[in-house]
């Protein structure tokens, strides 16, 4: 008897190590469609830096409270401007600022916000809440907040109200050298020397708030203000027109066609709306339908990129006008008891994934894209900073940007990405991101998004056309998809070391976890 029971006890131990070598393969199956391979020989294009740029308009407390708090606050400042807010963006190396709008650009008068602030007169702020400003942030406090970031202005001319003359003498004041009425004015309000201003943008969403034109008649209405922006005193303007939102590949075709060889620069705008706009969720509750449905509509800017550049390559196959896409960004219900005017939303480990993920589909086209715009830099939208009086909290968005800031200016690598979909309840989409770049001193930076919330990705990576011993990286993650940061705990998500990667000859082995913004550098 005691034969056939040492026969079943082996069958039995037989099927168990059986299970659990299925088990074993099943796990494994990631690490072997996992793969990337980067091709660290084949670089040619630059990663523009101003793809790290973002956006200011007078819209809640982005201006008033964020940026700017008066001569007068008893909140440390320089000429009225936060210290807090401008060492935070100095961190994270801000290439570039957008301002003054959005749509406020197209109802906004530049000649009030110059000169004495007890005399510049108030305006109603029509299209964000009907509150009343002062205009004591104007032209030379948005230039003076530039040169103490240490980054470019990007200004929006005035086209839906405004008037090619006032569009005209607004350049001629900021950027003209001699003897003239706006520069003798300029000279007058308290600047002798004329400000550099690289980019301009010829109006704000034309095809809506910004006039609700047709796109034949705004490239005509283009073709007469641009026929008026001038290059004065060495300074060359690079131009901006207004482009589309998200799908509208006809506004792009009659643009280029039209009026291609009269810009610099297209815009487009996108914005990620879990739900669409009339189901916007919250910005901190919400379960994993929301987070899959965001994550979703995120990706959805790479197909709006592909189709806008194969237009504009027909029109301009030299790459000369870049793709400025000036608006992007989360967009969720107010926090409760806040002013729905003023478009103030938290931020959390999903807005974090939704920029990595965003960052390197810029930085894979950025034969092309060569200017981004987060919106908006404060207390609006998808901040990076958010403001209480003195306070002042770093979002988790904020520590995606300080994170990717290694891929500016340096060169693009080229990839081939391998891995699984993240699925959720029969719809899929790709569970991994992915862009590499090298810097100047020869260092590969990879940046990595793994969007599914609850498994980790094993990867294995390829470097080929360079050799490497050393990785190291920094990654931002939290036990929950909706952990955010608040003014009572600031650092409930920030960045820590990575140590779940090892190399092995040319090949690292990494393990991306779930729900993560991991970047790796290899030397």
């Amino acid at each position: 008897m005691k034969k056939p029971r040492i026969i079943f006890c082996l069958i039995l131990i037989g099927s168990f190590l059986l299970i659990l070598e299925i088990l074993s393969r099943a796990q494994t199956t990631p690490v072997e469609k996992s793969r990337i391979i980067i091709n660290a020989d084949l670089g040619r294009e630059t990663i523009s830096p101003y793809i790290y740029g973002h956006f200011s308009e007078h819209l809640g407390r982005c201006i008033y409270g964020g940026f700017w708090v008066g001569e007068n606050s008893s909140i440390p400042n320089v000429r009225g401007i936060r210290k807090d807010v401008v060492e935070a963006l100095r961190k994270i190396k801000i290439p570039v600022l957008r301002w003054p709008g959005g749509c406020f650009a197209d109802t906004y008068h530049w000649k009030a916000g110059v000169g004495p602030k007890e005399k510049r007169p108030s305006m109603i702020n029509t299209h964000w809440g009907g509150v009343v400003e002062n205009n004591h942030f104007g032209t030379h406090e948005f230039l003076d907040l530039c040169e103490q970031l240490g980054c470019e202005p990007y200004i929006c001319g005035n086209v839906g109200s405004g008037t090619v003359q006032e569009m005209a003498e607004w350049i001629e004041y900021m950027t003209f050298v001699g003897q003239s009425p706006m520069a003798d004015w300029r000279r007058q309000n308290g600047r002798e020397k004329p400000w550099r201003i690289k980019f301009f943008g010829v109006g704000n969403e034309s095809w809506g708030c910004g006039g609700n034109m047709r796109s034949e008649y705004y490239a005509d209405v283009y073709r007469r203000y641009r026929s008026y922006i001038r290059n004065f005193s060495g300074n060359r303007l690079y131009v901006i027109a207004c482009g589309p939102y998200s799908d509208n590949y006809y506004w792009t075709e009659i643009l280029m066609r039209e009026a291609g060889r009269l810009m610099n620069g297209l815009s487009l705008h996108y914005y990620t709306v879990p739900g669409g706009w009339a189901n916007r969720g919250s910005a901190t509750k919400f379960g994993e339908e929301k987070w899959f449905d965001t994550m979703d509509r995120a990706l959805k800017i790479e197909e709006y990129i592909k189709r806008h550049k194969a237009i504009m390559d027909r029109y301009d196959p030299e790459k000369r006008v870049g793709l400025i896409v000036d608006e992007w960004g989360t967009w969720y219900q107010v926090e409760p008891g806040t002013n729905p005017s003023f478009l103030y939303q938290q931020n959390t480990l999903r807005d974090a994934l939704v920029a990595g993920l965003t960052l390197n589909i810029f930085n894979n086209h950025c034969d092309r894209v060569k200017m981004a715009n987060l919106a908006q830099t404060i207390n609006v939208l998808q901040a990076v900073l958010l403001t209480q009086d003195e306070k002042m909290i770093l979002t988790p968005t904020y520590h995606v940007f300080d994170l990717y800031q290694v891929h500016q200016k340096a060169t693009l690598l080229p990839l081939e990405l391998t891995a699984p979909d993240y699925e959720f309840e029969g719809k899929k989409i790709p569970a991994l991101s992915a862009s590499a770049s090298q810097d100047e001193e020869g260092r590969i930076h990879l940046s990595l998004c793994n969007l599914n919330p609850r498994q980790e990705i094993p990867l294995i990576c390829e470097i080929r056309g360079k050799a490497i011993s050393e990785i190291k990286g920094r990654i931002l993650t939290a036990s929950k998809m909706n952990e955010h940061n608040t003014f009572e705990e600031p650092e409930r998500i920030t960045p820590v070391a990575f140590k779940g990667a090892r190399i092995e000859g040319q090949k690292i082995f990494i393990r991306v976890p779930a729900k993560s913004v991991l970047v790796v550098e290899i030397n």
